[in-house]
């Protein structure tokens, strides 16, 4: 049987259980235990799939279609596995499969109720994971604070499965705030027990207790925090801010986590965990050797959450070329013709982002039209590809209204348009082109240079298609479609032979890249951003020399 470690939160959101409970996964999967993680998340959407990105970050989708919460992107990079459906749970599903079973009358005419109804699906849904997989421990981390009302049935519901499965099959990890009061120069714990006897209130007692702080926690600290909330001394862990993200494993490994969570588990310490490969992603990270600017352009920039696996990417490839990624924001909505040189000037690359709407627009447009002209190194992802055709049109083609029907539905020239499936869907959420889908890649490209094979599957989230009636026009003009849907002829990736690096994916690339495994197109990116800075630091030493 599958045993089980719940992740939850007290005191304030955004201390980081995401983090957290993929670096205990990281842990346990390097001593040799197979791991998944999963995530409750306490609001009423189905998915946040129509959540706009200012509001929730990035939306998530994975291999099967699935819109989920950003951390399970935080899953996929540690762990190198790949999640599903079953790993993101909402409020909003729950509550949807209660009510449709009702009306199926599958409760036999009872009172449909929070308890027993609704807790009972949500442990169904816990524990779905295990009857369809060999997992030897689930980590499921539960959105939001304790205390909060949308949170109640998800720790009821924990409650009754600690109930029944026994202290050794099922353990809690609290994350809390200690903060540090820089007039009183003091850590206070009280906060930390305040959310732990909220916890308690509500039948639930945690097993360690591991505490965000931004100054080391020393032993008094620690065993107040362990006698008043009622846990060994051993299990108050420190989870101190760190440099980057990719530090936290080894930061709980110094701590113990994973060994912690094995001995209240009753299961095997077997070795220690093999971060090999982890340490050396991080040395290459630190110890760049060269250094590139990127502008991301978007119309998010605001929420760098809003680009959370975009800019993941980055890390992955920059430490594989050994090289510092700088990502500067560009807002698409306010660049114009006037102000692009300046906004753009000194970058090495340019990427424009995924995204949704007519606003900013232009702006990409125009983004696209300075990295060509000027051969500086471009990839478009989504909605960014289907800009760089847009831009070809116009400025290449001479097709002076072309446009993409979701952002003029009258365009005389819809070089990108509605795909045929989508024409006729009304409701929004989980309708789109979702999840995993092949790619047949040109053997004469650029494309095919950075994977090193023709035959890829990557994953989608889109309503608007590269507009086939136009291929051949924009063939004999220098852009080629050369990565195709085996099944639909459906244009996934195009370039610009003559230009040094110009590639535009209509999948999304970022949500496959992991820290072992960054994605080939990142990495190729990164790699002619940095020959590009090269020839450019080349080109000024030249001029100062003449001058």
């Amino acid at each position: 049987m599958a045993k089980y470690i719940f992740v939850t939160g007290g005191v304030t959101s955004s201390l980081g259980k995401g983090i957290i409970a993929a670096s205990l996964a990281k842990l346990l999967q390097a001593r040799g235990f197979k791991v998944t993680i999963q995530k409750l998340d306490p609001y009423i959407n189905v998915d946040p799939g129509t959540l706009n990105p200012y509001e929730h970050g990035e939306c998530y989708v994975t291999d099967d279609g699935a819109e989920t919460d950003l951390d399970l992107g935080h899953y996929e990079r540690f762990l190198g596995t790949p999640t599903s459906q079953a790993n993101n749970v909402t409020t909003g599903r729950i509550y949807q499969y209660v009510i449709n079973k009702e009306r199926e009358g599958a409760y036999l005419g009872k009172t449909v109720q929070v308890i027993p109804h609704i807790t009972d699906e949500i442990k169904r849904r816990i524990t779905l994971l295990a009857s369809k997989h060999d997992y030897d421990i689930i980590i499921t981390e539960i959105g939001g604070t304790v205390g909060d009302i949308e949170s109640q049935p998800y720790i009821e519901a924990i409650r009754q499965l600690e109930w029944e499965m026994g202290n050794e099959n099922c353990i809690i990890i609290h994350l809390t705030l200690i903060p540090y009061l820089k007039a009183a120069k003091e850590l206070k714990t009280k906060p930390t027990q305040h959310s732990v006897k909220l916890m308690n209130e509500n039948g639930l007692s945690p097993d360690i207790i591991a505490c965000r702080t931004e100054e080391p926690l020393n032993a008094d600290i620690k065993r107040k925090i362990a006698l008043f909330c009622n846990v060994t001394e051993d299990a108050v862990i420190e989870a101190a801010d760190a440099e980057t993200i990719y530090d936290v494993p080894l930061l709980m490994m110094r701590e113990h986590l994973d060994a912690i969570c094995l001995q209240k588990l009753k299961l095997p310490l077997r070795n220690e965990p093999d971060l090999k490969n982890w340490k050396e992603f991080l040395n290459k990270l630190k110890h760049p050797k060269s250094k590139v600017v990127i502008g991301l352009v978007g119309k998010y920039v605001e929420l760098q959450d809003a680009y959370k696996s975009i800019l993941e990417s980055f890390v992955h490839a920059g430490a594989m070329n050994e090289c510092k990624v700088e990502v500067r924001n560009v807002h698409s909505e306010f660049l114009t013709a006037e102000n692009i040189k300046s906004e753009l000037s000194g970058l090495d690359g340019i990427l424009v982002a995924p995204g949704f709407g007519s606003r900013g627009i232009e702006g990409k447009i125009l983004a696209i039209q300075y990295a060509r002209e000027n051969k500086i190194p471009f990839f478009g992802i989504c909605l960014g590809m289907q800009c760089s055709v847009i831009e070809f049109a116009r400025n290449v083609l001479g097709l002076s209204q072309a446009n993409s029907t979701e952002m003029d539905k009258l365009t005389t020239d819809p070089v990108i348009d509605i795909m045929e499936d989508q024409k006729n869907v009304v409701q929004m959420g989980g309708t789109m082109r979702l999840g995993a889908f092949d790619c047949e890649i040109d053997p004469q490209s650029k494309s095919y240079e950075v994977y090193g094979k023709s035959y890829i599957s990557e994953r989608h989230r889109h309503r608007w298609e590269f507009n086939n009636k136009y291929l051949e026009a924009f063939e004999q003009n220098g852009m080629k479609a050369v990565g195709r849907n085996p099944e639909t002829g459906l244009v996934e990736m195009v370039e610009i032979p003559a230009h040094p690096f110009f590639i535009g994916a209509q999948f999304h690339p970022e949500l496959k890249s992991t820290v072992e495994n960054p994605h080939p197109l990142f990495v190729g990116f990164i790699k002619a951003a940095g020959e590009y800075a090269k020839e450019k630091k080349g080109r000024n030493t030249l001029e100062s020399t003449s001058n």
